[in-house]
């Protein structure tokens, strides 16, 4: 992948509209996570840095989606919203879910956090895909 080749703006829309979702994810669903998580009210008053790790992530992570559509649209496969969104729920299901799984299993975690935080980067993922696949990945 050449970093060049990605429509940066386009990485950088995915990445901010992917962590707004998330802040409404989790204000939806922030008793349910607190209590899923064992967290208790109040813990992330002063988390700026949170949130600024939170965004790098996303960054990093609509780059990547970026360039992987970038060389699906090199194999052949026309670039449109329907294969951001595959590729996108693909990723999740191959390689995030799935890590994910695992470590909350090692770490006692209960279903009900790994249902939340699960569904929250499947929804970060398609949106991610969605936005670099309508606006194009490539600069």
């Amino acid at each position: 992948m050449v970093l060049g080749e990605l429509n940066f703006v386009a990485v950088i829309a995915a990445a901010a509209v992917s962590f707004i979702f998330g802040g409404i994810w989790y204000s939806a669903l922030s008793k349910h996570w607190m209590d899923a998580a064992g967290t208790p009210p109040g813990s992330f008053k002063d988390s700026v840095g949170l949130y600024f790790v939170t965004f790098a992530a996303q960054l990093i992570m609509a780059t990547m989606l970026a360039g992987v559509l970038l060389h699906v649209e090199r194999g052949g496969v026309p670039h449109s919203l329907r294969t951001g969104l595959v590729t996108a729920a693909c990723l999740w299901f191959g390689f995030v879910v799935t890590t994910m799984t695992v470590n909350y299993a090692f770490h006692g975690a209960r279903t009900k956090l790994t249902l939340i935080d699960g569904v929250h980067w499947l929804g970060v993922l398609l949106i991610q895909g969605a936005v670099l696949s309508l606006w194009g990945g490539r600069a």
